[in-house]
C-alpha cells in the first residue's frame, strides 16, 4: 500500500472511530434505578435533601452519598497538546475525552474532562482550585512551561485533594521505572550514573527531578535546551526550573557534554542525538528517546554504533514504549482510596517501584495474549510492563496507597492492605472474587494437577500461575524441547524437570506401566496391545487419564483443543467406575449483575430424568464451593404444566425423583429461562413456588439450549466462563473448551485442586 494512502486510511479510521456510532468517547450512566416515583422521590426532591444535610453535618460523607470520591476532572487550556502543540481548549477536548476513557478502563475511576479558555496561570489555577467541591481528585494536563508549574503549585497549596500534573510526573514515574530496570541490566547505579538530557519543559525537568530522588547526584546531570547546555550565569530561555540544574562553566552544546554518559534523557524533538553522539557514550549506553511522533535517535541507528544499548521510546512500535498510561489510573486509584490530600514523592517513588518490579516478574498470560508475537521477558527490550498487564492496579494502587497512609496523608487508612489488594484484582480479574472460596479451599492441601496439552501456551502460562500462586503442583503432558521453546518465547521461566514434572510421550520411562495399565483396562473392549501402546505414544488425554488412575496425579485437565466428547470418552474409559460417571457439565457465567450457573451444557444431548435429576443434585454441590446457596431453576419448553411437550415431561419426572428425598437446597421447576431469573415474573405466574428470588442455576432440558444460552452470554453479554466443570468423576478430570483462557485454566486447576472432602 502507498505510504500517504495508508496514512490517509489511519486518519479516516481515527476519525470514524470518534464520530461513530455516537459523538465523541463517553457517556454519563446512572448508577441507581429510576424507574417509578418511588425512585424519583429519593433520587430527588424530597429524599435528595437527606443526602446534603448528612454532607453539611459531616463533609466527609461526601465520599459516602455521591460519587465525588471515585471522580476525577482532566483539566486543560490546550495550550501543549501531545505533539499538536498550543491548539486550544476546544481542540483538545478529543485529547481529554481520551485520558477520561483511560482513567475508566484501566483504573474503573469516572472522570470528567475540563477544557478551560484561560491562558493566565493564576486564573486558571483560581478555576480549578473553585472545583474542589466536585472532584476527590485533579489532572492537570497539557499545560505548557512554565505556566503548569505555576498552576500546579498554587492548586497544590490551596486544595486539600491530589493535584497531579500527568505530563510532569506521570512522565517521570514511567522514567523512573525505566531507568531502575535499565540500569539493572547494565549492572550500574544511579549514584555512579552521568546524565544528559535534552528538553526543558515540564516533563523534562520533573524527571530529573525524580531522578535525583532515586539517587543521581545533581551534579552529575547535563541538561540541555535549544540554547545549548543550562550553565551557570545563562540568561537566555532560563527558568527556576532549569537553573536547579546549571552546571558550572560556561557554555556549551550537547556534543560537548554527552562523552561518557551512561543516560541520554530525550524529550526534546527528532534527531537531536546524532549516532556519533551515541559513540561517544559510555558502553551499553541507556538512551531513553522520548520525542513524539520521531525519537532523538531511532532505536535501529542507536544500536548500529552501540550494540548494546538500552533503548526505551514514546512510540508503540519499538520496544520499551515510555507510556503514562502505566502509572496515572494506579496513582489515582491508590490515592482516592485512602483519601489522600496530596500525592506527594513517597507515593511516586511507590509507584516506580511497583511498576519495576512488575517487569521483572512473570509476564501475565492476559498481556501475553495482547501482545501477542512481542518477547515480554525482563530484560533490555523489557524494562517496564505492558498497560494491558492486569496486574497493574493491584500492585501499584497498593503500593501507593501504603505510601500515602505511611506519610500521613491518607485522611481514610485502610486496615487490611491485603484484602484491599485482593478487591483491587477482583475488579480486573473478573473471577478472582468468586473464585476466593475455592482457591482458599484448593490451599489447606497439595494436589498434582496433569495438563493433557501442556505444550499449550496458555497451559504454560496457567502452570506458571499454579507455581506462583497456588500449592499445588503442575504436571505437563509433552516434549520437553517444545515446551521449552515456548515458555522461553513467550517469557515464562518455567523449567521442565525442575519447576514442573514432564511426561513425554515419545519417551517416558514409565510407557511400559501406562500402555500395560491402559491395554488391561481396556482389553475386553476391543484393544489390543498394540492398539495400547500406540494410544499412550499419541493420545494426551488418555495418558492423563492412566496417570490419575495409577495414583501418579490427582487430577487432570484436558481440551484445549478438540472436541469435548472425544475427551470425555477417554476419560470415561479409564477412570468411570460404578460410582464415578459423568453427570453433566455445570458452566459458571460471571456477569455483570452477579453469577449464573448453567447446566447441562456439554454430556448428555437429551437427558432422562434421573439424569436431569443427577445433574440438579450435582450442580447444587459445585455451586457451593463458591461460598453460594444454590437456587436452582429447571427450565423447559413448558411452563408449570401448561404445555404436554418432551421437554415438560422430563422436567415434571426429574421434579418427581427430586421430591421423593429430602434436599437441602431449593428448587423448581418447570419453567421458562425469564420466569427464573425474574421473582415477581415467577409470582405473578405461580404464586406458590418454592423458589426465593432469581434463581442462579438453571438446568436445560438439553444441550443445545444450555450450549446455547451460555454461548450467547459469552458473545452478546461479555460473560466470563468457568468451567465447563465435569460433574459426577469425583474432581478426577475436567474437560474444557477450546476458547478457555490461561486465567480460565489457573481457575479450573483451583477447582481440580480442591479434594472432594471440600464439597461432598
Amino acid at each position: 500500500m502507498d505510504g500517504s494512502k495508508g496514512k490517509d486510511g489511519f486518519r479516516q479510521a481515527a476519525l470514524d472511530y470518534h464520530r461513530y456510532p455516537r459523538p465523541g468517547k463517553l457517556e454519563i450512566r446512572a448508577t441507581k434505578p429510576m424507574a417509578n416515583g418511588r425512585d424519583l422521590a429519593r433520587a430527588y426532591s424530597p429524599g435528595v435533601a437527606e443526602a446534603c444535610l448528612e454532607i453539611k453535618e459531616s463533609p466527609d460523607t461526601a465520599r459516602d452519598y455521591t460519587a465525588r470520591g471515585n471522580l476525577v476532572a482532566v483539566v486543560s487550556n490546550g495550550s501543549a497538546v501531545l505533539g499538536l502543540g498550543n491548539i486550544g481548549a476546544l481542540a483538545s477536548k478529543p485529547v481529554m475525552e481520551g485520558k477520561a476513557v483511560l482513567f475508566k478502563k484501566f483504573a474503573s475511576i469516572d472522570c470528567f474532562d475540563l477544557e478551560l479558555n484561560e491562558s493566565d496561570p493564576e486564573k486558571l489555577a483560581d478555576i480549578v482550585c473553585s472545583l474542589e467541591p466536585t472532584f476527590g481528585a485533579i489532572n492537570l494536563e497539557d499545560i505548557k512551561a512554565p505556566e503548569c508549574f505555576i498552576v500546579e503549585k498554587l492548586c497544590r497549596e490551596r486544595m486539600n485533594i491530589p493535584v497531579f500534573h500527568d505530563d510532569q510526573h506521570g512522565t517521570a514515574i514511567v522514567v523512573g521505572a525505566a531507568a531502575t530496570n535499565a540500569l539493572e541490566v547494565a549492572g550500574k547505579r544511579f549514584e555512579d550514573i552521568k546524565v544528559v538530557s535534552t528538553g526543558g519543559g515540564a516533563a523534562g525537568i520533573a524527571c530529573l527531578d525524580l531522578l535525583v530522588k532515586l539517587g543521581v547526584k545533581r551534579e552529575n546531570v547535563y541538561l540541555c535546551d535549544i540554547d545549548g547546555l543550562v550553565h551557570e550565569g545563562r540568561e537566555d530561555g532560563m527558568t527556576p526550573q532549569k537553573a536547579a540544574f546549571a552546571q558550572p562553566g560556561g557554555p556549551r552544546e550537547l556534543a560537548d557534554v554527552v562523552e561518557g554518559a551512561d543516560l541520554f534523557l530525550g524529550l526534546s524533538g527528532p534527531r537531536v542525538l546524532k549516532p556519533e553522539l551515541v559513540e561517544k557514550m559510555a558502553d551499553d549506553p541507556i538512551i531513553f528517546a522520548l520525542a513524539n511522533p520521531e525519537p532523538e535517535i531511532m532505536p535501529d541507528l542507536a544500536r548500529e554504533v552501540a550494540p548494546g544499548a538500552i533503548i526505551a521510546t514514546g512510540r508503540s512500535d519499538y520496544p520499551n514504549q515510555v507510556n503514562n498510561v502505566l502509572c496515572f489510573p494506579f496513582i489515582f486509584r491508590g490515592a482516592l482510596d485512602v483519601g489522600a490530600t496530596e500525592i506527594n514523592d513517597e507515593m511516586k517513588i511507590a509507584c516506580i517501584e511497583g511498576i519495576a518490579a512488575l517487569a521483572r516478574a512473570t509476564t501475565s498470560a492476559e498481556a501475553a495474549a495482547a501482545y501477542q508475537g512481542e518477547q515480554l521477558t525482563f530484560g533490555r527490550d523489557y524494562l517496564i510492563p505492558k498497560p494491558f498487564d492486569p496486574r497493574l492496579m493491584g500492585v501499584v494502587a497498593t503500593a501507593v496507597a501504603k505510601a500515602a497512609m505511611d506519610t500521613g496523608v491518607a485522611s481514610r487508612p485502610i486496615e487490611d492492605m491485603e484484602a484491599y489488594k485482593r478487591q483491587l484484582d477482583g475488579s480486573v480479574f473478573r473471577s478472582a472474587l468468586i473464585m476466593r472460596p475455592v482457591f482458599e479451599a484448593a490451599a489447606t492441601t497439595v494436589r498434582r494437577i496433569v495438563f493433557a496439552e501442556g505444550e499449550d501456551e496458555r497451559v504454560l502460562h496457567a502452570a506458571q500461575a499454579m507455581i506462583e500462586e497456588t500449592t499445588d503442583r503442575p504436571i505437563l503432558i509433552g516434549r520437553p524441547d517444545v515446551i521449552e521453546t515456548r515458555a522461553t518465547r513467550a517469557g515464562i521461566p518455567l523449567k521442565p524437570g525442575t519447576d514442573v514434572e514432564i511426561v513425554n510421550p515419545e519417551s517416558d520411562p514409565r510407557y511400559y506401566d501406562y500402555w500395560t495399565t491402559y491395554h488391561k483396562i481396556m482389553a475386553r473392549r476391543g484393544v489390543t496391545p498394540d492398539l495400547a501402546k500406540a494410544i499412550m505414544r499419541t493420545n494426551t488425554t488418555a495418558i492423563g487419564a492412566v496417570m490419575v488412575q495409577r495414583g501418579e496425579a490427582d487430577s487432570m485437565i484436558c481440551g484445549t483443543f478438540g472436541q469435548y466428547l472425544w475427551h470425555l470418552n477417554y476419560v470415561q474409559q479409564v477412570l468411570g467406575t460404578d460410582q464415578l460417571h459423568p453427570v453433566g457439565a455445570l458452566s459458571l457465567m460471571i456477569l455483570e449483575d452477579g453469577p449464573l450457573f448453567i447446566a447441562d451444557t456439554h454430556v448428555h444431548p437429551q437427558p432422562e430424568p434421573q439424569q436431569i435429576a443427577e445433574t440438579v443434585i450435582a450442580a447444587a454441590r459445585h455451586v457451593g464451593r463458591f461460598g453460594l446457596e444454590p437456587k436452582i431453576a429447571l427450565c423447559s419448553h413448558s411452563q408449570f404444566g401448561n404445555l404436554d411437550c418432551d421437554t415438560g415431561r422430563r422436567m415434571r419426572g426429574a421434579l418427581d425423583i427430586l421430591d421423593s428425598a429430602p434436599r437441602d437446597f431449593s428448587y423448581e421447576g418447570e419453567m421458562h429461562a425469564d420466569a427464573a431469573l425474574d421473582a415477581e415474573l415467577r409470582a405473578r405466574i405461580f404464586p406458590d413456588s418454592r423458589l426465593n428470588g432469581a434463581a442462579n442455576v438453571v438446568v436445560f432440558a438439553n444441550t443445545d439450549a444450555a450450549s446455547g444460552v451460555r454461548n450467547i452470554l459469552k458473545m452478546k453479554a461479555r460473560g466470563l466462563e468457568v468451567g465447563p466443570i465435569l460433574m459426577g468423576m469425583g474432581n478426577r478430570a475436567h474437560i474444557v473448551t477450546s476458547s478457555i483462557t490461561a486465567r480460565g485454566l489457573l481457575n479450573m486447576s483451583a477447582l481440580a485442586g480442591t479434594p472432594v472432602a471440600h464439597y461432598g
